[in-house]
């Protein structure tokens, strides 16, 4: 797979800041890159650097912005120079809800030390951030290390070690869900030497490198996991909460985007191979979205007590059997949806084993999973709401399966026909089939029923030629 492999992080460190969580630390290996965060009082040395001070963004409004480095791609973010804004110099970032900063170009190879300066914005509440890595020309991103907190009117780095072979794009994500605005200053890269390593001086956008040469699928190893949302985002979802009913949501496990109306997904989207796979024993911790916005409803456990339906997973919890943070993950409420208990059990739960049977043979599946219309019956027959009108049961409950061999250039070898491509779509009750090949239908038919763009990463041409016609292969 063409994801961050090329990335190698040897040296060991330790993070001087308290945890965040009492959840133990993420395991080494993909989708995390393995690097170790410290942090110290800001005291920067050594250049990339970007430090800010160039370009006159002041609206948070999404845009380009020519800096010392190189084009920097904000959202929801703005260069800040007011009193309030924590910075060296006279300017720094600031960013505000789901804000992020995107390098729009590489920097060259031999990155070993990132160092990052950060504090709460004015007298705001602390604020999470995520430091994400792509090498691949900004078409996947990982995380890097661990997440950052943020918090107090002092600028402190936080100094991500470790390195990088290829060329390197960062991307900085505000996490929290709160209200607290959060200032970046003094991106600094480094080489294993301390040298300073120089940005891209030419602003601009950097358009993404042409796509390698497909790999020999039978002799592709399996070392890493790719992008959940690799067939692109149906909805058009965006992480902005002026978009309650098509909120982006994207997760280490999966992406969504969030319906507040109905109380459920519109729909999840994730990636499946044997590095996904493991032993990690089924967590059973259903709780609300912490990553929701406090203006959203959250959804809980006790929102489906008694309703005689069962809390469906979306993304299940057998294909995240990495570690425990994987499979807890598939137990937040915004995986769920009101499910008919024989639809949840037998036919949707047969159609996930034989999933992943496939990736046991040698396949890898890219899935997108959703429902529709309202009103399912359940154990205690037809309803339309539970938790007095907060989540919809819906009428319907759909599937995309894209199924090929275990490879690297999916999207080049989908588009030359080498997948498999299964839609099935079955109604939300107890009298549906177990057989779960009886329900399948087209991709244009889902397209049609539910107004979404299921394959929008493909060319048109290809997702006319592909979605239109109904799968009958065998299955047992």
């Amino acid at each position: 797979m063409r994801l961050l492999s090329v990335l190698l992080f040897p040296l060991l460190a330790c993070s001087q800041q308290a945890p965040e969580t009492s959840r133990p630390p993420l395991p080494t290996g993909p989708p995390v890159i393995d690097v170790h965060s410290s942090s110290s009082a800001q005291n920067p040395v050594g250049a990339f650097p970007e430090t800010f001070e160039t370009g006159g963004k002041g609206a948070y409004a999404e845009a380009d912005e020519a800096l010392t480095s190189g084009s920097w791609h904000f959202v929801d973010a703005l260069l800040g120079s007011s009193e309030q804004d924590h910075k060296n110099g006279q300017q720094a970032a600031r960013l505000r809800e789901g804000g992020r900063l995107r390098m729009n170009f590489d920097a060259p190879g031999g990155v070993r030390t990132i160092r990052i300066s950060s504090a709460a914005y004015g007298n705001d509440p602390a604020s999470t951030w995520e430091l994400w890595g792509s090498t691949d020309a900004g078409r996947t991103f990982r995380r890097i290390g661990q997440p950052v907190k943020a918090q107090g009117s002092r600028l402190v780095a936080t100094t991500f070690q470790g390195g990088a072979t290829g060329a390197l794009r960062l991307e900085i994500r505000k996490t929290d869900a709160g209200k607290g605005r959060l200032n970046i200053d003094d991106v600094v890269l480094e080489t294993s030497t301390g040298t300073p390593v120089a940005g891209n001086n030419t602003p601009g956008n950097t358009p993404p490198q042409a796509l390698p040469k497909p790999q020999d699928p039978n002799t592709a190893v399996v070392t890493s996991r790719d992008d959940n949302m690799a067939l692109g985002n149906p909805s058009g979802a965006t992480a902005t909460v002026s978009t309650p009913n098509n909120y982006l949501m994207i997760k280490p496990q999966y992406t969504l985007s969030y319906n507040n109306q109905r109380g459920i997904a519109n729909w999840v989207s994730w990636h499946l191979n044997r590095a996904w796979m493991g032993s990690a024993p089924r967590q059973d911790d259903f709780r609300p979205d912490p990553a929701l916005p406090g203006t959203f409803y959250a959804v809980s456990r006790s929102s489906y007590t008694g309703s005689g339906f069962d809390k469906g997973h979306n993304c299940p919890s057998a294909d995240r059997t990495t570690d425990l943070d994987d499979n807890s993950a598939t137990f937040l409420m915004t995986n769920m949806i009101p499910q008919a208990p024989n639809n949840n059990q037998r036919t949707w739960g047969n159609l996930e084993e034989w999933t992943r049977e496939q990736v046991q043979r040698g396949q890898e599946v890219y899935v997108i999973m959703g429902t529709y219309g309202k009103g399912g019956t359940g154990l205690n027959g037809l309803k339309t709401t539970l938790d007095n009108g907060r989540v919809t049961v819906p009428a319907r409950v759909w599937k995309v399966l894209v199924i090929l061999p275990e490879g690297s250039d999916d999207l080049q070898r989908i588009a030359a026909g080498k997948a498999r491509i299964i839609a099935v779509d079955t109604p939300n009750d107890q009298s549906v089939s177990p057989d779960w090949s009886r329900y399948r239908v087209s991709v244009d038919a889902l397209e049609a029923a539910t107004g979404l763009d299921l394959l929008s990463k493909l060319p048109v041409q290809v997702q006319t030629r592909l979605q239109a016609s109904v799968d009958t292969s065998p299955v047992r």
